[in-house]
């Protein structure tokens, strides 16, 4: 195999993984604060409540079909009686649904950010390079599903005979680009893809999907006024008292009883 091909299988995704883990771990040291959605929900509301849900459910059913399909051994499958038939069929056609979720939920996102000058204006260069990105590994992998698995016959490409042994032993350090030789190009421009997305998203908004706010429903409440009878009146400065009108003046003098009473 050619050095070209050595970098694309063996080189540049270890480069993007130590790039992810180290990216992840700078950014949280140094930008905390930045570690964030940088929500513009403020400055339109109607389509994010529509596109963002239809993007994150199907991005998370397509995450999951992913690491199904690469992390499961075929063997295992054959193993407790699942034919190469019906895990096409189970892996196909639900991804495909959630592929088309998350494009359309996509599409919703990016046509909000371009049309709403707001948004727009909101919109940082991070943010243009992670569309992009995410848009480019999102259409390609589509793309591979409908060519390949959904309408390239009955059992589709099989990687789980390749990709995913590919990407297995790529993880434990033992490479075998080999296995990518015979790969269909639509996959292989997915997986690069997939792999460049991984190479920035430390330093994009993404960042946001590892903030699950599970201390949310354990914090305590934030307490604005006490409701606690016993907690008397808050000492104001003089400063700040009001300025009450010449009525208010007069009645406040009349209720006042005299000092000879």
């Amino acid at each position: 195999m050619d050095n070209f091909n050595v970098f694309l299988w063996v080189a540049f995704p270890w480069l993007a993984i130590a790039a992810f883990v180290i990216g992840i771990i700078w950014r949280w040291r140094t930008d905390q604060f930045g570690w964030t959605t940088h929500s513009s929900q403020i400055y339109e509301s109607k389509l994010l409540r529509l596109s963002s849900p239809l993007f994150h459910w199907g991005i998370l059913f397509v995450f999951i079909g992913h690491v199904m399909g690469l992390a499961i051994p075929k063997s295992w499958t054959q193993a407790v009686g699942v034919s190469d038939e019906i895990y096409h069929v189970v892996a196909t056609y639900p991804g495909t649904v959630a592929g088309v979720a998350a494009v359309l939920g996509l599409i919703g996102l990016i046509y909000r950010r371009v049309v709403n000058r707001s948004v727009f204006l909101a919109t940082s260069k991070s943010d243009k390079v992670m569309y992009v990105l995410l848009g480019g590994a999102l259409a390609s992998g589509f793309f591979a599903t409908v060519s390949l698995q959904l309408l390239g016959g009955p059992h589709g490409y099989d990687y789980r005979a390749t990709i995913s042994p590919w990407l297995r032993q790529l993880f434990i350090f033992q490479a075998r680009p080999e296995l990518m030789t015979d790969v269909p190009w639509e996959f292989k421009v997915h997986v690069l893809a997939g792999f460049t997305l991984i190479a920035v998203w430390p330093f994009t908004r993404l960042v946001h999907a590892f903030s699950a706010p599970l201390g949310y429903t354990t914090r305590p409440y934030v307490v604005y006024r006490s409701r606690d009878t016993r907690t008397g009146p808050v000492k104001e400065h003089v400063a700040w008292e009001p300025i009450r009108s010449h009525t208010e003046q007069l009645d406040e003098r009349n209720q006042t009883p005299s000092r000879g009473a």
